[in-house]
């Protein structure tokens, strides 16, 4: 009686766990505020809350690409999905999933939230350019850009830049100014030099900034660090033609006081020589 009743006992506590698994899921809390933050294609998934007694896993979901597993029962509310999204032209979903401790969730299907879709060509963050060198030659500004890197690699191991990604959809903008002036002009090139004509005379800061153009959203990407050149200048361009004016007037009067002088002197010498050889009346 005892034997034949096993398998029977077998089946209703497997039952059991099914409902309580089942149970436990259903009472899972599913991530909220998911968001995407990519930059020069690096990516991190951001979502809440902390869990509590329970934990996520984060499938990435490509449109002709293979389910991507990603910080499987991680307690953390973000994850680097960065080489899951290797074809970047690609769109992806992430599905986040609430899942019990490991020996708990091989019965039901977990619960899960959706982010927003995400393409990482068009929607990367393109990061900030490094000026590489600039120089103010005479009437010439140049300035030389070096391209940001990405996290994925050639074959060799070194790491692609954005141009390798972007290729001819890359373009940077030199926004460039007189030193102390609000007076902003900007140039655009396709390679990593800029080469462009300005007074000689004058210091000019700049920054650069990449552009995607072909992008409907995010064309701007973030700006490089501020450099100012500086100009060997002549003492009227550095201090204006007032002092200049002033320095000139002082200079002819010690000119002429120099002249005049001496000439002052020598005829009161005269003078007083006159009178010491003049007789003395009534001698």
């Amino acid at each position: 009686m005892l034997l034949s009743s096993a398998p029977g006992q077998a089946l209703l506590l497997s039952a059991l766990l099914c409902r309580l698994a089942a149970a436990g899921y259903a009472a899972l809390p599913t991530a909220v505020n998911i968001t995407w933050s990519s930059i020069n294609f690096k990516t991190i998934l951001q979502w809440q809350p902390k869990p509590s007694g329970y934990f996520y896993t984060v499938e990435i979901h490509g449109q002709t690409s293979d389910i991507k597993k990603k910080c499987i029962r991680t307690t953390e509310t973000e994850c680097d999905v960065t080489d899951a999204l290797k074809d970047v032209k690609e769109t992806y979903v992430a599905h986040i999933l609430s899942v019990m401790p490991a020996g708990m969730d091989n019965f039901e299907e977990p619960p899960y939230a959706l982010s927003e879709k995400f393409t990482p060509y068009s929607q990367t963050v393109i990061g900030k350019p490094e000026i590489k060198n600039y120089t103010q030659k005479g009437s010439e500004l140049n300035v030389v850009i070096q391209d940001p890197l990405t996290p994925y690699t050639f074959p060799n191991g070194s790491f692609q830049s954005i141009r390798d990604i972007f290729q001819h959809d890359l373009e940077y903008k030199l926004y460039y100014w007189k030193d102390q002036s609000s007076g902003k002009k900007d140039t655009t090139t396709k390679s990593h030099t800029f080469e462009v004509s300005v007074e000689s005379t004058k210091n000019y800061c700049f920054y650069v900034q990449g552009f995607v153009p072909s992008r409907r959203e995010d064309r701007n990407g973030q700006t490089s660090v501020m450099h100012c050149t500086t100009a060997e200048r002549g003492v009227f361009d550095e201090y204006g033609a007032e002092v200049f004016i002033i320095i000139a007037v002082i200079a002819i009067a010690v000119i002429t006081l120099a002249i005049v002088l001496p000439v002052i002197l020598c005829k009161r010498k005269k003078v007083r020589t006159a009178r010491e050889k003049q007789p003395l009346n009534g001698v």
